[in-house]
C-alpha cells in the first residue's frame, strides 16, 4: 500500500504555497488586510504566548473556524483579507494552508520557521488570552 508520510505532505503543501519569513511576518503586524493566525494548541499558546495581534484556531477545529456555514465560524477568517497561519516550526501551518486553499481561500500563506523562529530573530509575544 503507498501512502504518503508527514514530511512529504509538508513538501507537496509547501510546494504550491506562499511563505514569509519572520521579519516579513512583522512588517505586517500592524496591516488590517493581513490576518495573523496561530494554530499551535491552546496549552503552547498559554505556555509560550502569542504574535502580538494574532488570532488563535487550535489547528484541530481549523476547518469548522473557517467555513462562514459552519456554525463556529469565526469572522477574522475573511476571504478578502490574505491570511498568514503560523505553528511552532512551520510544518502544521504549511498543511493548513493547503486545507484553507482547499476551502476556497486564496490569499493564504504561511510563517516559514514558526513560532521558534518568531523567538529566535524577533522575540516579541503577548500573553494568550482565550477569546
Amino acid at each position: 500500500m503507498d501512502y504518503l508520510t508527514v514530511e512529504q505532505m509538508v513538501k507537496e503543501a509547501k510546494e504550491n504555497l506562499h511563505e514569509f519569513s519572520v521579519q516579513d511576518v512583522k512588517e505586517k503586524l500592524n496591516n488590517s488586510n493581513v490576518c495573523i493566525i496561530d494554530i499551535r494548541d491552546s496549552s503552547e499558546c498559554i505556555e509560550n504566548g502569542i504574535i502580538p495581534g494574532s488570532f488563535h484556531v487550535s489547528r484541530g477545529v481549523l476547518e469548522f473556524n473557517a467555513d462562514p456555514k459552519c456554525e463556529y465560524y469565526k469572522d477574522f477568517f475573511d476571504k478578502d483579507r490574505e491570511i498568514i497561519l503560523y505553528c511552532h516550526t512551520g510544518s502544521r501551518s504549511a498543511l493548513a494552508s493547503a486545507t484553507l486553499k482547499e476551502m476556497g481561500y486564496t490569499n493564504v500563506a504561511h510563517m516559514r520557521g514558526g513560532f521558534k523562529d518568531w523567538m529566535r530573530k524577533i522575540g516579541d509575544i503577548d500573553d494568550y488570552k482565550k477569546m
